[in-house]
């Protein structure tokens, strides 16, 4: 019986390592209750987490409890309580959210409990307005577009950077600046071509 016991208490403590050392190397963590799902629409959840890249696990919530101790993902105790499922972002820490947010949309048994984005707890009204921030790639593509831009817009973004990295005390903004005087040459160099253009048709 004794030995029991210790093997049963060694085997809870490898499963909390486990299960600490996902939450200290995730991003995020969104939790959800699970019940009201089928075995197929389970199976649907895991495969588009799998595909973006979350990973998605079902613990005890007394292990969970345990391994988010003293943790910036420790403000879920309170929501680990009936059956919990967690899904760990890595990359983009938005990404468990918004999956689970479209999942949810036509799958109503599916209920989000809450999450940690970032090291901030979010209650699970939060949590659906974090899901709805643009994912790193969107964002990407955004800063990819405002550089395809007129340079003189360009120009003025970079300016603006080093104005809020001026006023924020930063020292080394020299190569900012740099980039912010060859973007404004090249307004003035577009803003100065045309007329040099002109001058042959005048002297004609």
């Amino acid at each position: 019986e004794v030995d029991r016991l210790s093997k049963n208490f060694e085997n809870k403590k490898v499963k909390v390592e486990e299960i600490r050392e996902k939450f200290s190397t995730a991003k995020s963590a969104i939790l959800v209750d699970y019940r009201g799902l089928t075995v197929s629409e389970a199976t649907e959840l895991r495969n588009k987490f799998r595909e973006a890249g979350v990973e998605y696990k079902v613990y005890k919530n007394n292990l969970m409890k345990l391994a988010i101790k003293e943790s910036t993902f420790e403000g879920l105790t309170a929501d680990l309580a009936g059956p919990s499922a967690v899904a760990f972002g890595y990359e983009d820490p938005v990404t468990p959210a918004k999956i689970i947010k479209d999942f949810a949309k036509e799958h109503k048994n599916l209920e989000l409990k809450a999450g940690v984005v970032e090291g901030e707890y979010y209650d699970n009204v939060k949590i659906v307005e974090i899901a709805d921030i643009p994912s790193r790639e969107v964002l990407l593509s955004r800063l990819v577009g405002s550089f395809q831009a007129p340079v003189s817009n360009f120009a003025y973004l970079i300016k603006n950077i080093v104005d809020k990295r001026v006023e924020d005390g930063e020292e080394n903004v020299q190569p900012v600046e740099a980039a912010a005087e060859v973007a404004e040459e090249k307004v003035e160099e577009t803003v100065e071509a045309p007329a040099e253009a002109e001058a042959p048709a005048e002297e004609a």
